[in-house]
């Protein structure tokens, strides 16, 4: 047995960009394939993705035998959730809609046992995901398990100081959509208010200890945010990277 590593954090540790995407469908078979392709971290969606904790634990265990962290976003910031993904083997749970730093504090909580938190002890599939028996999982758990959390609401831009206040959260990853949602300008990210509210949570969370994370929809997007200071990005998500794709594909033949 061996001991419970999350190459992500380390790399985060010593400022290096993790890539990854958001995986949406409910399917090992995809996950094989980009988990193998080179990313650093797969998120499987089950906020929005049509996906039930036997597929997402099937997914999880697809990563094997890459060096390719696995990590769920969970419908709502709740213990009780977060709970099964992480005995399924994540290393790392995303939580949606997190506006106070009540909700960072119960994140935090959720994702660490005692005395640091409130998970429950039952870490039963990890130890085949990861080689490590369940004793030696319990003692770096807390260490490599990864706290991510999403700001995006008008509400936590409004408060992130305060949320990025709350010990252990490894991540804050901006989302853009709900962002400009919340703003009551969807998809405009053009706008003044909007480019204002962003640019308001970048400089908080690159002024914490958590690391910047974000939607890179593009190559050149990938670049501008790497060098705005962004470590945790996310290359798209699996349904914009397939159709993207296959749509070149298709007129590069045609012509």
């Amino acid at each position: 047995m061996t001991t419970l590593i999350n190459p992500v954090l380390e790399k985060l540790a010593r400022d290096e960009a993790v890539l990854g995407t958001i995986v949406t469908v409910p399917s090992p078979a995809l996950v094989q394939i980009l988990a193998g392709s080179g990313f650093d971290w797969l998120t499987f969606d089950m906020e929005h993705g049509p996906m039930s904790i036997e597929t997402v634990h099937a997914m999880i265990n697809a990563t094997t035998p890459t060096a390719c962290v696995p990590t769920v976003r969970i419908t709502t910031t709740a213990p009780w959730l977060a709970k099964p993904v992480m005995d399924a083997g994540a290393l790392g749970v995303m939580f949606p809609m997190v506006q106070t730093p009540e909700l960072a504090a119960d994140a935090v909580a959720a994702t660490n046992y005692p005395p640091v938190g409130v998970r429950g002890f039952a870490p039963i599939y990890t130890s085949y995901r990861w080689n490590v028996d369940m004793g030696t999982y319990a003692e770096s758990a807390n260490q490599a398990v990864m706290n991510i959390l999403l700001i995006e609401h008008i509400e936590a831009v409004n408060r992130v100081d305060e949320i990025l206040a709350v010990p252990g959260i490894d991540v804050a990853f901006v989302a853009p959509y709900d962002l400009s949602q919340s703003l009551g300008i969807p998809g405009a990210f053009d706008r003044p208010e909007f480019q204002e509210a962003l640019a308001r949570a970048e400089k908080a969370v690159l002024a914490s200890s958590a690391k910047l994370g974000g939607l890179a929809p593009s190559n050149d997007d990938g670049r501008a945010m790497l060098d705005r200071g962004y470590r945790f990005l996310s290359l798209a998500y699996d349904g914009q990277i397939i159709d993207q794709a296959s749509r070149a594909f298709i007129d590069g033949v045609r012509g």
